[in-house]
């Protein structure tokens, strides 16, 4: 099994950092191929809903990969969508930034609006293969609804690349960096995850 974990967190080395780390590390253990990307490494830009604007001439190979389901935009989240159409498990963490998922996360999730558009617009599948999915997120807070609602975003991300909602471990409490060692049930929980996820039957 593939396994593909997506760091949203913008401090490397930080609490979600060693978590995600912690579930691959796991996978890897029950005989999964695990590999990490951190958005914070990559260069790529929000959405800009680049819908015809009227009266103006788009050109036909942005509209052919409009209508092929593709973002028009070239940059490194061309290698996020390969790498997610390629794995057999996805695994978004994300610390909780004002209440919901961190502006990186949250920029890659507007991102698949092109897969959105094609899955319930046009009536095509652009993630066909199906996959199973965790979410892990940590938070400064102890606020329950801060948690759900970054789910709530999560969860939309995965029912429009078809991925199923399996595991989600969520962490409250940890501010500083490296507060996450001081919690081995975290830890364990994490780890725990990964092999889970490795060794749940394909879909």
């Amino acid at each position: 099994m593939d396994i593909l974990g997506i760091n949203g967190s913008p401090r490397i080395g930080g609490n979600t950092d060693v978590l995600l780390d912690r579930v691959l590390e796991g996978a890897r253990k029950a005989g999964a191929a695990a590999e990490k990307i951190t958005l914070s490494n990559l260069t790529f830009s929000p959405c800009l809903e680049c819908e015809t604007p009227k009266g103006r001439e788009v050109p036909r190979e942005c509209e052919e990969l409009k209508n092929n389901g593709c973002c028009v935009l070239e940059d490194d989240m061309r290698l996020i969508y390969k790498k997610i159409k390629d794995s057999d498990a996805l695994i978004v963490a994300s610390p909780i930034f004002f209440g919901s998922v961190s502006a990186q996360t949250k920029m890659m999730i507007d991102r698949f609006q092109c897969a959105w558009r094609t899955k319930y617009i046009l009536k095509k599948d652009l993630f066909r293969k199906r996959k199973k999915g965790a979410f892990i997120s940590v938070s400064a807070s102890d606020r329950k609804d801060f948690f759900d609602n970054a789910k709530m975003i999560i969860k939309n991300l995965f029912a429009t690349i078809n991925v199923e909602y399996k595991e989600e471990l969520f962490c409250p409490g940890l501010e500083k960096k490296g507060d996450i060692i001081k919690y081995g049930d975290f830890l364990k929980k994490a780890y725990k995850l990964g092999q889970k996820i490795a060794e749940a039957e394909a879909l």
